[in-house]
């Protein structure tokens, strides 16, 4: 097994992929992490913008690369630097507790809202005041896996690129447009001029799930708005929502949680869609 080329934790490109951990630096260089073979192989498969491949560099331990020698080969086909480091190294640099041994450093890629807008979306989950970044990234998961056009999150919730949330995602930060930094207001003002029904997820909601699909009213392109884990949307935003819809509790349970909602609801919608008269149906009515 060959010798790390990276054993310092003081050297330059270390300290560069550590300081990503961070919201501010993040920022500034336009720059996150991506750990384990799934978001790697991801990263390398997405094509990138403007600014070039999403895939800046990978960084892995002997072990990993030898372990996932086609990642290494398929970073090296497209250009990326792959750089070996000691365990100590990937330590420094990941976010896990026990790293995989593979991180990348990625470009942004993040979608401008009007590019969403200008793209007729059918379905878009719309992530307003969410903190949990572990809650941001399934919800994206559960976005992508529904078959929805984009998710876009408000000026008001967690950094897209929060380690946490690229892991929660499980790759699916790579497959569907994401707008970030978005006023809800204007969120909901974009949408409903393209076309989508705008509905507001929350539990103390006036119309009921089961009803909007017995009566037909989710065929159409519709965009949910999700909230808070604590305290859900508060009552200026429900306001913004041509219907607040509540996910109906059969049992006991005191309430579902924001991932487990927004799966119930993204996944009602897609049904209506692709049912015939659907806005995504192939059938003739």
């Amino acid at each position: 097994m060959a010798t790390p080329e990276l054993t310092s934790l003081r050297s330059t490109r270390v300290t560069a992929a550590h300081r990503l951990a961070k919201r501010s630096f993040r920022g500034k260089e336009r720059r996150f992490l991506a750990e384990g073979p799934q978001a790697v192989r991801e990263a390398i498969a997405h094509p990138g913008g403007a600014g070039g491949r999403t895939l800046i560099e990978l960084y892995a331990t002997p072990e990993a690369a030898q372990r996932h020698a086609d990642l290494v080969a398929a970073a090296r086909e497209a250009g990326a630097p792959v750089l070996t480091a000691t365990p100590e190294v990937i330590a420094e640099i990941s976010d896990t507790v026990t790293p995989q041994g593979l991180v990348a450093v990625c470009r942004f890629l993040d979608t401008p809202f009007e590019a969403i807008l200008a793209a007729r979306p059918r379905l878009v989950a719309v992530l307003a005041h969410v903190r949990d970044p572990g809650n941001a990234g399934t919800v994206l998961r559960c976005a992508d896996a529904a078959g929805a056009d984009a998710v876009v999150l408000t000026d008001a919730s967690v950094d897209l690129y929060n380690p946490k949330a690229v892991r929660a995602s499980a790759g699916s930060l790579f497959h569907l447009p994401v707008a970030v930094g978005v006023p809800v207001a204007d969120a909901v003002t974009g949408l409903r001029a393209a076309g989508v029904r705008v509905l507001a997820a929350d539990g103390a909601g006036d119309r009921d799930l089961d009803t909007e699909l017995d009566e037909g009213a989710m065929a159409g392109p519709t965009a949910w708005i999700f909230g808070n884990e604590a305290w859900g949307l508060p009552e200026e935003t429900r306001a913004l929502a041509d219907a607040v819809v509540k996910v109906p509790i059969h049992g006991r349970a005191e309430s579902l949680n924001l991932a487990t909602a927004a799966a119930v609801c993204l996944y009602a919608s897609a049904r209506a869609q692709r049912a015939p008269g659907g806005c995504r149906s192939v059938t003739k009515t």
